[in-house]
């Protein structure tokens, strides 16, 4: 912490008045409504652990900006909104990284350390960052927006599991640490699972085969494309 922020920080934890505030997690659905389109938060909301909100509304602003630009009418709203169903599929890549890790982090860091497991699951979160090269480069990469592959959110998530269950058994297992690491493998699966079921398997890891993802602009007449230019 910088050192001007510490006396107060100190006095505002003596004090003990900490205010809380609300967050939502939502999952990202597609409404098509002609005229009207949602990017950013109004689609789709995630905790804000790890602050990713901001990165996930200026690449949906990107990606429609892409989208949009080979159009030069906008009048025919059913037919644009046809053609944008493929926006929910062309954002996931990044928008199912930053909302799977904020999901995460924010279930194994508000849950209490009475549960071993849980408590293993934190210090070896920690312990992966500090493993430097490829294991913080990685997660960072993720965090921020910049590495937008699924597999490679799947590879760290497994790898930070395989690294707390060695930790727990190497170099001499016990009982009780095999049952830890038993416990810690069903609580990990137990929180990963669920969000990749609400992120969208099948849009997320094949998104080749989701019919969404060939949509074409529409075909427009030689008089709009000249009233356009």
């Amino acid at each position: 912490m910088p050192p001007e922020l510490y006396n107060a920080f100190i006095c505002a934890m003596d004090k003990g008045n900490i205010r809380t505030m609300p967050n939502r997690i939502m999952p990202a659905s597609s409404y098509p409504t002609p005229g009207a389109f949602l990017i950013g938060d109004s689609l789709n909301m995630r905790h804000s652990v790890t602050g990713g909100g901001m990165t996930v509304g200026l690449s949906d602003v990107v990606l429609l900006r892409d989208l949009l630009m080979p159009l030069n009418d906008l009048s025919n709203a059913a037919s644009i909104c046809k053609y944008l169903e493929s926006f929910c599929v062309l954002r996931k890549p990044t928008a199912f990284a930053i909302n799977t890790l904020a999901s995460t982090l924010h279930t194994v860091f508000s849950s209490s350390d009475q549960d071993p497991a849980r408590k293993e699951m934190k210090e070896a979160f920690f312990n992966y960052l500090s493993l430097g090269g490829v294991f913080s480069d990685g997660l960072m990469a993720l965090l921020s927006g910049l590495n937008t592959n699924p597999l490679s959110l799947f590879f760290h998530c497994f790898a930070m599991l395989a690294y707390a269950v060695g930790s727990l058994l190497l170099p001499f297992p016990t009982a009780k640490r095999i049952c830890i690491a038993a416990r810690l493998i069903l609580v990990g699966s137990g929180i990963i699972f669920p969000i990749l079921k609400a992120e969208g398997i099948r849009a997320t890891f094949f998104p080749a085969t989701m019919p969404a993802y060939y949509r074409t602009p529409p075909v427009q007449s030689t008089g709009h494309r000249e009233t356009g230019k």
